[in-house]
């Protein structure tokens, strides 16, 4: 490189200038002033023509020998290099970068000449210090109206997601769309999302069909690859929303399980259940009730509920129900922390993470076998005795009996499938459900034995927070950076974001019992077996000293 005088004059200008767009009036006057002053205090770079003629090209200051010869300037300096393999493309950007940022379309422009020349985005992404991810948002400008470029090249961009409509649909589309939206002189700023909402077209991704490619094919769907897109994601889809969403409902149709129906959706994309369904938010059982929909994206999802039980005939109140007099006050009841739904809900959650407890969590022999006692003393659990009584679930229960026998039908087990059983027989009977399974307070003591808090879900979301009342969803902001709002829902929609990569539990949710309700269950507990062994003394002649000691080991497992 060395530095010579010329006549600005004799220089050519350069036939791919990086910066196409034209500077401001009031930017040239400035440049104008301070070369008067001191002159050119940065020699403009330039090279030799490619014939060998004595003629040279401007790489870059286009600006600067323009000024220099509106000054009058009749020699000015310049640096003179021999030009390299790319005609000087990538220097030329560079230097224009770092006297003034380029606009996106000049960005474009210099990118889409330094691919012609064999440059990868992923070597221009390199050299210019810029991810590829933006080196390929730039290139959507390629499929991009020139009136609209000629906008955005005054530094009106849409976002990216604006972009990409825009880009994606045909310059017939876009001219007409670009005649109602182009700015005019009282509003001289064009509302991007009104012109890419005008070209928005609804895309249905491959990645979310259920269907394969026979009723692709049945339905005439041809997949269309977005080139824009990760490398890492499937992004083929198509346009034809109605042929895509046949496909979906028909394979729903075919793929429904038992006791499954197809359902709508509310205009908020929630699914439709029956009415008095009940949602199961926890994992379904066997006589729950499957629910296939599509969500907005048109992706099939499921839903599990249960329907109410048939109602008792009039006079007859269900076991366990307390009748309440009609001539109560009518001082209202204010609402409490959870809802009746909260409630049940947690009953699910409690449920489900007790039976993954039951099989995961490390139990030893002993607690084992306090908590098949524990199990027994549930609300749900009756056994038939020499006077008389009920017993349910015998068939459910027996199941588990069949590991202790051997081929020839003797008793012969191992211990391994003996802790097998035992643990799927307390997962059939310790139930926290809000239902005639609801084993009572023993579910909750053997819930906080094996560490079951540990396997409750995160309850952070919408469907259970909406069971709150706001205090109860203000005290749940606690220790967290989420401040209350002025209004519920905006509250739980940020506890909602905040807990979304999270974890949380509702303090009612945890298994410890209430002490005073535990100390009053034990208390009951103790008479009923004072009781026993009075009746047992009388008739077998056992002694006080062994029931005393069964009774204190049994509070002992509880606790």
């Amino acid at each position: 490189m060395r530095l010579i005088k010329v006549d600005p004059r004799a220089l050519k200008q350069n036939p791919n200038p990086l910066r196409q767009t034209k500077s401001t009036a009031q930017a040239d006057a400035l440049l104008l002033a301070t070369i008067k002053a001191v002159g050119i205090v940065q020699p403009p770079l330039i090279t030799p023509e490619s014939d060998g003629g004595n003629a040279y090209i401007i790489n870059a200051g286009h600006r600067r020998v323009k000024q220099a010869i509106a000054a009058g300037l009749e020699e000015i300096d310049v640096l003179v290099e021999e030009a390299a393999n790319d005609n000087g493309a990538m220097r030329s950007m560079v230097e224009n970068i770092a006297f003034e940022p380029l606009n996106p379309v000049d960005q474009w422009r210099a990118i889409e000449r330094l691919v012609a020349l064999g440059w990868t985005e992923e070597a221009i992404g390199v050299a210019l210090t810029l991810p590829v991810r933006q080196i390929r948002k730039l290139r959507l400008l390629a499929n991009v109206l020139p009136a609209m470029l000629d906008h955005m090249a005054k530094g009106d961009m849409p976002n990216e997601q604006q972009l990409r409509t825009i880009a994606a649909a045909s310059p017939d589309e876009q001219k007409e769309v670009w005649k109602k939206h182009k700015p005019s002189k009282a509003d001289p700023q064009v509302s991007w999302w009104s012109v890419a909402q005008a070209l928005q077209k609804t895309r249905m991704y491959a990645r979310h069909a259920s269907f394969g490619d026979d009723l692709a094919q049945a339905y005439g769907i041809q997949w269309v690859e977005d080139l824009f897109a990760p490398a890492d994601e499937d992004s083929r889809y198509t346009t034809n929303v109605e042929a895509f969403l046949g496909a979906q409902h028909e394979w729903m149709a075919n793929n429904l399980p038992k006791k499954g129906i197809i359902a709508e959706t509310t205009n908020w994309g929630e699914v439709k259940l029956p009415p008095k369904a009940e949602r199961v938010h926890g994992k379904p059982t066997k006589s729950d009730c499957t629910a296939m929909y599509l969500d907005r994206e048109g992706r099939v999802q499921t839903a599990h509920y249960r329907m109410p039980e048939a109602k008792r005939p009039k006079g007859k109140a269900a076991p366990g129900t307390v009748s309440v007099p009609d001539d109560l006050g009518g001082v209202s009841k204010p609402r409490p922390d959870v809802t009746r739904k909260g409630v049940e809900i947690i009953g699910d959650y409690r449920t489900d993470a007790l039976r993954e407890a039951l099989g995961r969590a490390p139990i030893e022999d002993g607690a084992l076998m306090a908590l098949l006692i524990l199990a027994f003393a549930g609300q749900n659990v009756s056994v038939t005795m020499g006077g008389g009584g009920l017993y349910c679930g015998q068939s459910r229960l027996a199941k588990h009996a069949a590991v202790l026998f051997d081929g020839d039908g003797k008793l012969a087990f191992d211990m391994d499938a003996l802790r097998i059983a035992a643990r799927a027989m307390l997962g059939d009977v310790l139930s926290c459900r809000e239902n005639a399974t609801n084993s009572g307070i023993v579910s909750r003591i053997a819930g906080e034995m094996i560490g079951a808090d540990d396997f409750l879900p995160n309850m952070g979301t919408e469907g259970f927070l909406s069971c709150l009342s706001r205090p109860a969803l203000e005290a749940s902001c606690k220790d967290t950076a989420v401040l209350p709002r002025q209004r519920a829902k905006d509250t739980r929609a940020a506890l909602v974001e905040h807990f979304k990569d999270g974890r949380f539990v509702h303090s009612a949710a945890l298994f410890a019992p209430d002490p005073t309700k535990l100390s009053a269950w034990l208390s009951s507990s103790s008479t009923v077996a004072d009781d026993a062994g009075e009746v047992d003394d009388e008739t077998a002649g056992i002694g006080d000293d062994p029931a005393e000691d069964d009774a204190a080991a049994f509070r002992e497992a509880a606790e």
